[in-house]
């Protein structure tokens, strides 16, 4: 099945989810509306065969985030398929994550939670991985700060071991 065979059927299963089809693109990239994220995601997975989710990720831009998903079909042995979605608010950024439909996004969500500060809704354990709890910030967003950090700064922002 080609790439615009799956915009096609994406686009009669849910008319409203796609937003954009960019042909500058390099792959084929689909923009979806971000309330429909998890719907069409499901939908490419259970019904198209896109089985193998091998990257989220997420770009920050001066007035949204874009949140991005490689799939590919290894059944059919097909791929490239890039989905985006765009995020507005960038003081409560949200999409809801795909984990519970490919498993292997469970870490990469913790990633972009942790180092972005978006939010993904419906996963079984977000948290920050790279960074403690009270870390200041995600050291990948434009309006971070990048400045280090004294000892005397970041020492009561970590946690402290139960006999410390």
């Amino acid at each position: 099945m080609t790439n615009e065979a799956i915009l096609a059927k994406i686009r009669e299963a849910y008319p409203t989810a796609v937003v954009d089809v960019p042909e500058e693109m390099t792959d084929f990239t689909i923009i979806l509306a971000a309330d429909q994220l998890f719907a069409v995601a499901k939908f490419l997975h259970d019904e198209l065969g896109m089985d193998y989710l091998t990257d989220v990720t997420a770009v920050d831009y001066p007035d949204h985030f874009e949140v991005v998903y490689h799939l590919y079909s290894v059944e059919r042995n097909q791929g490239l398929l890039t989905l985006k979605v765009l995020i507005a608010d960038k003081t409560n950024a949200a999409v809801a994550s795909v984990t519970p439909i490919w498993p292997g996004a469970n870490f990469m969500e913790c990633e972009v939670y942790d180092l972005m500060g978006i939010d993904f809704p419906g996963h079984p354990d977000l948290r920050r991985i790279m960074l403690w709890d009270g870390f200041p910030g995600h050291p990948l967003r434009k309006d971070f700060e990048n400045r280090t950090f004294t000892f005397k700064e970041l020492e009561p922002t970590r946690p402290k071991p139960p006999n410390w």
